[in-house]
């Protein structure tokens, strides 16, 4: 199958290991990957931020560039949350882009969607010998309500422990500009996360959106705890 990388204006950014670990994953699995060199950012920045005709330009522009794929797989459960879930609103009042967005948001997935739903695969023939603890972040719980499906990939891969985080549904505090405008409140959500983390003694705290992990690795690493975090990809991609 041919399937198109949205790498995300973050991951590209800030964590380039994520979407490198998509297409290694994926080209493994035997698909063809193709990168969109014209792609940029989803919008969703801008559309929290209430710049809402910014982001309709941005909308238009992903639609352009991804109309024709058959299928669009991005390592960040916020931003596919903002093409499904978001475009449609910024469409209103203009017939034809409400149909082309209509006919595009089935098409954009996230990656344990792809992997578990799409492809029906669990086991990805991956091998992480770690003890690892999983995330599930707002947007993949509680916009494209992915369920478990992360927690079934992580618990095919071989050598891997996963061990159950307490509190695991609740927010790590990021939230993109929240914790900007919000600093205090955003921090005390954090420190009960990183308490969290470090109590279930894994070395890893993976998620399934970089922005999290993000937050959380800055936290981790402030404290000098020992965890580290690795996006769902990066362990899936993981050959040994």
């Amino acid at each position: 199958m041919r399937i198109s990388l949205f790498v995300t204006c973050l991951t590209d950014t800030v964590a380039p290991e994520a979407g490198r670990a998509v297409v290694t994953l994926l080209e493994r699995l035997g698909h063809t990957v193709e990168f969109k060199r014209h792609q940029t950012c989803c919008g969703q920045m801008h559309l929290n931020s209430g710049y809402r005709r910014e982001a309709a330009e941005l909308a238009r522009r992903f639609v352009r560039v991804f109309d024709d794929d058959e299928l669009i797989v991005a390592p960040s459960a916020s931003c596919v949350g903002t093409v499904r879930e978001l475009y449609r609103s910024l469409a209103a009042g203009d017939p034809a882009f409400e149909r082309q967005v209509v006919a595009l948001a089935p098409r954009v997935v996230e990656l344990s969607e792809l992997l578990v739903d799409r492809l029906e695969l669990e086991d990805v023939g991956a091998t992480f010998p770690h003890r690892v603890t999983y995330h599930p972040t707002c947007h993949s719980l509680r916009v494209l309500r992915v369920g478990d499906a992360p927690r079934r990939l992580l618990r095919a891969v071989r050598g891997l422990e996963l061990v159950d985080l307490p509190d695991a549904t609740e927010c790590c505090g990021f939230g993109g500009t929240f914790a900007v405008k919000n600093a205090e409140t955003s921090a005390a959500i954090l420190a009960d996360k990183v308490r969290n983390i470090t109590g279930t003694g894994a070395e890893i705290c993976a998620a399934a959106d970089s922005s999290c992990l993000l937050h959380i690795g800055g936290a981790l690493s402030r404290t000098g705890s020992d965890v580290r975090t690795a996006h769902l990809a990066e362990i899936l991609a993981a050959d040994a």
